[in-house]
């Protein structure tokens, strides 16, 4: 069984692939263009990208072998699910082993806007520190304020947790429905999106990507927001309107924002790169070695699975 790995993973873990299967390596370490996934489609059994590889339907259109598409990643909007379900592959994900990465980073994100700690390095390192002085760089602190989280799964409970028990925050939550833990969190459930956000001094964003979460957070759900608050997005770049979040953080409607994807990525809207009231990190949530290695054993999983004919244990579609 060939088995494509579109980009580098952690060394172990392709060390434990190369064991198994006859494995071929992307040594640059560069993107794909649609037209080598494409070719791959018929070169391999196994196709297994990153969020960076966009299968959409005329890659996979461009071949009949692969048969499993298992995706280094719990995110799958990049994957074209419909055409790879009318063509009979099989697409898995890696959920779950991730979560305490993406909550840090989603944590340090929050400290970062909320402490300005970002416009200080760069103040810093640029040399125009001029010492310290009462009212230089002032933010908040957030014991006693409200975190909203949008979107209540794995991760978004682990960022309610830290901050919750770690710096004393209140936690509100909208989701489709209320959710198992929140009680433990004294978490309050919102069925509307603007009652969260108008009563948020800081909201975090742990939906899934998609058409059914694009631009969730627009120029209206911006203005709901409460005036002097936080935006946190370690989801998707697409969920969030980055020309409506711009104007917002100029106008100084929003104090702050932390983001660490977009939606063209790598590009960067070059309105954010020029405010400097916006934290900007390149999709760092789960670049922990812990979780990158755990990503790549548990795509390793679902390839054993499909090799042996077995049930697939993290099956998307």
């Amino acid at each position: 069984m060939r088995i494509l790995v579109t980009r580098r993973w952690p060394a172990s873990v392709e060390r434990a692939l190369q064991q198994r299967f006859e494995v071929v390596l992307n040594k640059d370490d560069a993107p794909l263009n649609p037209a080598e996934l494409a070719r791959a489609m018929d070169a391999f059994d196994v196709l297994a990208p990153t969020v960076s590889d966009r299968i959409d339907a005329e890659v996979i259109a461009g071949g009949g072998r692969c048969r499993l598409i298992a995706n280094y990643g719990v995110g799958f909007d990049h994957i074209d699910l419909g055409a790879a379900k009318a063509k009979g592959i099989a697409v898995t994900n890696t959920p779950g082993v991730l979560t305490d990465a993406t909550a840090d980073l989603a944590m340090t994100l929050i400290l970062m806007a909320a402490r300005r700690a970002s416009e200080g390095e760069r103040e810093l390192r640029s040399g125009q520190w001029s010492g310290w002085r009462p009212t230089h760089l002032m933010g908040s602190e957030l014991e006693g304020k409200i975190l909203g989280i949008v979107g209540f799964g794995r991760i978004g409970q682990a960022t309610a947790a830290r901050a919750y028990h770690g710096f004393g925050m209140k936690i509100a939550y909208f989701s489709r429905t209320p959710r198992d833990g929140a009680e433990a969190l004294d978490a309050e459930y919102c069925p509307n999106l603007n009652d969260l956000l108008t009563k948020s001094d800081v909201v975090s964003l742990h939906v899934a990507g998609g058409t059914q979460t694009a631009n969730l957070i627009d120029a209206a759900a911006l203005s709901a927001m409460k005036p002097g608050s936080y935006l946190i997005n370690t989801a998707r770049g697409g969920v969030i309107d980055h020309d409506a979040l711009a104007q917002a953080l100029e106008t100084g409607h929003l104090a702050g924002a932390g983001l660490d994807v977009y939606p063209d990525e790598p590009s960067i809207p070059q309105k954010l790169l020029e405010l400097e009231n916006v934290a900007l990190l390149p999709h760092l949530g789960s670049a922990t070695v812990q979780a990158r290695e755990a990503m790549g054993m548990r795509a390793l999983a679902n390839i054993e699975a499909f090799a042996n004919d077995e049930p697939l244990p993290d099956i998307v579609t």
